[in-house]
């Protein structure tokens, strides 16, 4: 459904894309991740035909971004961050509105914005200014503006910003709800909602891409380790250093011991190794543990240590 190879873009002397490429299949639900400055609003204004790149091809459903635009706008549904709706109209006129500048037929637009608010639960305020409306029910009538022409594309920023755990919960059902029907493409700054709706994920920082593919994959090389040994805190940070394990957190705690946190990106089991080592040393060793991995866990250890900033 996406085709995105080796795209660049460039504000002056600013490099905001720096030869990304990556792809999404139709009917997945993809994270678009990254810390600020990654470069993830700017590719999803190149993917929607906001801005064009400086270099690179872009194509949804087989249409280039930049040749076939009017193409590419039919195939995608899209919701911005801080959807700038209007607050004088009524819910039904306001999708009423969209369904004319979406061309939807006259005999199927009213059926078609009664699908839709039914899907997003908006059918109760239907007769509401958006004006007089919460964010959560917000959010849900742009999410509604987002399918009613049945885009293959749905593509949403930060869809769950600033809404309350029963709303975000109502939203994430919504968009596992898409899976399959229609391709998702989702920004997010929220891990742990990534995390519960997606099946594959794209990291940027900087510009550059830092890895893609099936979250599951992906997460089984963000292992943590936790070792506690009885050592000073320098001594800790020397032989952390000296594991070479990947990155290491080291804190002191009480009883003069250190709490030592191995974030590491292979899915080797390095317990041995630091068990062995610390023995080796005479140091008394009270917990070695291997934590369940999180996207979070990959997100720190992909990104941390990195500069650069969108």
């Amino acid at each position: 459904m996406i085709e995105v190879q080796h795209l660049t873009k460039h504000y002056g002397k600013h490099v905001a894309l720096d030869g990304v490429s990556f792809s999404v299949d139709p009917g997945e639900v993809v994270g678009f991740l990254g810390p600020n400055g990654a470069g993830k609003s700017t590719t999803m204004r190149i993917l929607t035909t906001f801005i064009a790149a400086t270099s690179g091809t872009a194509r949804v459903g087989g249409d280039c971004v930049f040749e076939q635009p009017a193409r590419v706008r039919k195939r995608i549904g899209y919701m911005p961050e801080n959807n700038p709706l209007p607050l004088d109209l009524r819910v039904s006129d306001y999708l009423g509105f969209r369904a004319e500048l979406k061309r939807l037929a006259n005999g199927k637009a009213a059926e078609r914005i009664n699908e839709v608010m039914e899907q997003c639960d908006v059918a109760d305020v239907a007769g509401r200014f958006i004006g007089q409306l919460s964010r959560g029910y917000r959010q849900r009538v742009g999410m509604a503006d987002a399918l009613l022409a049945k885009p293959d594309l749905i593509v949403l920023d930060e869809p769950t910003a600033g809404l309350d755990p029963n709303q975000v919960r109502s939203v994430r059902h919504l968009i596992r709800d898409l899976a399959g029907r229609h391709t998702v493409l989702i920004s997010s700054h929220i891990l742990s909602e990534i995390e519960m709706t997606c099946d594959r994920v794209v990291i940027l920082h900087d510009g550059r891409l830092l890895a893609s593919g099936a979250l599951d994959e992906l997460m089984a090389k963000a292992n943590a380790v936790v070792a506690e040994v009885k050592t000073t805190l320098a001594d800790a940070k020397e032989w952390a250093t000296e594991l070479a394990l990947g990155q290491a957190e080291c804190v002191e705690q009480p009883g003069g011991y250190v709490h030592c946190r191995f974030a590491n990106t292979t899915t080797d089991d390095v317990r041995e190794t630091i068990f062995a080592s610390a023995n080796e040393r005479g140091w008394p060793l009270r917990e070695l543990s291997r934590l369940a991995p999180s996207l979070e866990d990959l997100f720190v250890s992909l990104t941390r240590g990195r500069e650069g900033g969108e």
